[in-house]
């Protein structure tokens, strides 16, 4: 493929991310250039195709007539070209280029980095990007194009989104050392009633799911604190701020260390569940396809 066939797709890609984000910066990020660049490019298309594709408006991003009708037919031609050369590298065994991955805090601290070192050892010409966001933000960046994979928890339906469930995880109230609960070989949620609870904000699925399962059994705590990400949960434990439910695999060091204490639920609550979410409409590489084969390996 010529060199000038190339460039005129990277504009089409530019102008689609442009279109999809309505954002001059996340589509210069999405595609590792500058925002002059992108504003360099979609001007070049508008010479050479002698319109308008965005309406200059600092109210608000508009494409024009003619700029909708290049993303949709861009859109295609994209599309076509990347199935094609993912065929291609199918076709000779080719395991090669760059994976960009968004992650809830708690997946990407503690059950991603086994599955991304054996995968890089495995497979030494793909580059994994790994971005830590909350599961808003996880969902933005993979219908924006920011990210090519999302990995969540309690994943959302969405007629947009290919989800993958890869893992679910068992579930445990944590402790200080010196609380009464760190006795116990086992706890029943009744047991929860009128504790000091430490808990994640209210938009994170993983605090929604914990509010459904104590409002189901009519228990009330007292929530005294919120945090956005597991490790700061963590820490208000370990300074008796409260008791706390997170999966028990993200205190495993905390635990061995005898900083915190897991106690695990006598009848046992509704595993998280873990996934792997993607644009519907995106064509997985080679390297994007395996990726998610290992992460349904175990460990």
């Amino acid at each position: 493929m010529s060199y000038s066939v190339r460039v005129q797709i990277q504009s089409f890609r530019v102008f689609c991310d442009l279109a999809e984000t309505e954002s001059f910066t996340k589509a210069a990020q999405i595609n590792g250039i500058t925002q002059s660049a992108v504003s360099q490019q979609v001007s070049s298309l508008e010479r050479q195709l002698k319109c308008l594709l965005i309406e200059r408006s600092k109210k608000r991003f508009r494409l024009t007539h003619e700029g909708r009708l290049l993303y949709e037919g861009g859109k295609q031609i994209i599309q076509t070209y990347d199935g094609l050369l993912n065929k291609l590298q199918e076709a000779h065994d080719v395991v090669a280029g760059s994976i960009r991955v968004a992650t809830i805090y708690s997946i990407g601290l503690h059950n991603l980095p086994p599955y991304v070192k054996r995968f890089l050892k495995n497979f030494l010409t793909v580059t994994v990007h790994i971005e830590y966001q909350r599961a808003n933000q996880v969902y933005e960046d993979v219908l924006g194009n920011v990210v090519d994979l999302g990995l969540v928890a309690y994943p959302n339906k969405d007629p947009r989104l290919e989800i993958i469930p890869f893992r679910e995880e068992s579930m445990a109230l944590i402790c200080h050392p010196g609380h009464p609960f760190a006795k116990l070989k086992s706890i029943q949620v009744a047991q929860l009633q009128g504790q000091r609870f430490i808990g994640f904000e209210h938009d994170i699925p993983t605090r929604r799911a914990m509010d459904r399962i104590l409002r189901e059994q009519e228990i009330e705590v007292k929530m005294v604190m919120e945090f956005d990400n597991i490790e700061t949960v963590k820490r208000a434990v370990e300074i008796e701020a409260g008791v706390a439910v997170v999966p028990v695999g993200t205190v495993a060091q905390e635990v061995a260390k005898q900083t915190l204490v897991a106690v695990p639920f006598s009848k046992a609550i509704p595993e998280r569940p873990l996934a792997v979410i993607y644009r519907r409409s995106k064509v997985l590489s080679p390297a994007m396809k395996r990726f998610i084969e290992m992460l349904k390996e175990p460990a």
